[in-house]
Parts: structure tokens; C-alpha cells; sequence
């Protein structure tokens, strides 16, 4: 015990004293940045659900262009993606509770809320730039599907659950990787709102101990794993749903076509 007692004091003024970060008060804080994963992962997971599965209806409307409704949703797409992440946020949490009428409303329930905040702004900013993302994979489907659907005598509706967002929603995710990932990165936002994530985690243990930057090394490391960890994953999802356009083994198939040719 006095060995291992001895070790971990060694290590604690190494740590201090000679390394150019103090890796062991970071360990010790450990439970500070589980809270920050814990917030920014359901943050991003909860907006990603909720947006991708908002864009799926809007991304047809955009495609199909209905006169009045394409319009409208052409106008939040524009509102949402030509302004920062982090006015939108400011927006809704500093800004609807100035409104009496919505501090009367059952609204106010969540909208007094950092947390709930900062998912309604999540939500609607990747739901914008998934609208846009799952728009331009919808219009460019093969135009020989389409017409082999209306042969088969598929209603538009049919063609389009059957078909057209099948075949899209493959083609639209190494596009939709990035915005995954550029929604982790965006959450940072946030911090900004009194959420203690991933990066509001590194400036509290830089806060409490007057740090340069051990905290935000920390969090730098928690977001690229993060990344990582996402990377890998769409990369297996692609692999998987992408299986029918890997080239074929040739070399595995000669053998067995010269057989049945006679030519062995």
C-alpha cells in the first residue's frame, strides 16, 4: 500500500510539476466532463433525431414545389442557415421570454429552460440544413428508377416511400456525416446558455484553478473521439447499405466460369 501510495504521489507532482499538463486534475474531474459528454451527446442526439426526421417531409416539399408551401419552406430553410447557431440560440433564450404571452403559456414550462433552449435551436438549424441535404439527393435519383416504378404502375406516393427516399437517404450519407459532426461542433454554443457541456466542462476546470488550458486540451480530446467514433460509424452504415455497389470478386468468379465453360 505504501508502494502504490508512493507511485501515485509521484505521479501527482510529476503531473504538477514537470508536465506540461496536469493530466492527474484532470482525472480527478472526471465527473465534471461525464456531465458535459452526458449534455452535449443528448443534445446532438436528441436535435439530430428530431431535425432529420423534420427534413424528411420538408426536403419532399422542396423537391416536389407545391406553389405556397414551397415558398414557406424555402424562407425558414433561408432564415435558419444564413444566420449563426449562436444567434439563433441567443434568440430563443433571452428572447421569447420578453414576450408576456409566451411567459404565460404552457410554453414557458420548457422555454425557461436552458436545456429545452438550446434543443429547439439545434433542431430547427440542422433541420434546415438536412431539408437541403436530403433536397438535393431527392431531385438527383436516377431517372431510369423512376420511370421502372411508374412502369410498374406505383402511385407517386408509393414510388416515393418505395424508391425515391430508399435510394436518397444512401446517397445523402457521406453529406450527412459532415453535418453530424458540424452539429457536435456547433453545440459549444451551448456553453454560452448556462449548459455545462463538453466545453463548458474545460472552462469550469480552467475557471477553478486559474488555468491556461488543460481544460480545453481536455475537451479538444472528448470531441475528437467523439468525431472519430461518428466517422466510424457512418463508415460502417455506408458500408453496409452501400453493399450493392462494391465491384464484384472477378477473381473468386473465374474459376467457377471457367469450369462451366469447358475451359478447365
Amino acid at each position: 500500500m505504501a508502494d502504490g501510495g508512493g507511485w501515485l504521489q509521484a505521479l501527482t507532482e510529476f503531473s504538477e510539476t514537470t508536465s506540461p499538463i496536469d493530466f492527474v486534475l484532470i482525472a480527478q474531474h472526471y465527473d465534471l466532463f461525464l456531465q458535459g459528454l452526458t449534455n452535449t451527446v443528448g443534445l446532438v442526439f436528441f436535435s439530430l433525431l428530431i431535425g432529420g426526421g423534420l427534413a424528411i417531409p420538408l426536403a419532399i416539399v422542396r423537391a416536389a414545389r407545391p406553389p405556397v408551401l414551397n415558398q414557406l419552406v424555402w424562407a425558414y430553410v433561408y432564415v435558419f442557415r444564413g444566420t449563426p447557431l449562436l444567434v439563433q440560440t441567443y434568440l430563443i433564450y433571452y428572447g421569447l421570454g420578453q414576450f408576456e404571452a409566451v411567459r404565460e403559456s404552457v410554453l414557458w414550462h420548457f422555454l425557461r429552460e436552458a436545456w429545452w433552449c438550446a434543443l429547439i435551436a439545434f433542431t430547427l438549424n440542422t433541420a434546415a440544413y438536412t431539408t437541403e441535404i436530403f433536397r438535393g439527393v431527392i431531385e438527383s435519383t436516377p431517372h431510369g428508377e423512376i420511370e421502372a416504378a411508374k412502369a410498374c404502375g406505383m402511385s407517386p406516393w408509393t414510388r416515393m416511400r418505395r424508391i425515391v427516399l430508399p435510394s436518397a437517404l444512401r446517397r445523402a450519407l457521406p453529406a450527412y456525416s459532415n453535418e453530424v459532426i458540424f452539429m457536435l461542433h456547433g453545440s459549444v454554443v451551448a456553453s454560452t446558455v448556462t449548459i455545462v457541456d463538453i466545453l463548458g466542462a474545460g472552462r469550469t476546470l480552467n475557471a477553478k484553478y486559474y488555468l491556461a488550458f488543460e481544460g480545453f486540451i481536455a475537451a479538444a480530446v472528448i470531441y475528437m473521439l467523439l468525431v472519430y467514433l461518428i466517422s466510424r460509424g457512418f463508415k460502417l452504415w455506408e458500408w453496409k447499405w452501400h453493399a450493392h455497389l462494391r465491384p464484384r470478386e472477378v477473381e473468386a468468379a473465374a474459376p467457377a466460369a471457367e469450369k462451366a465453360f469447358g475451359l478447365r
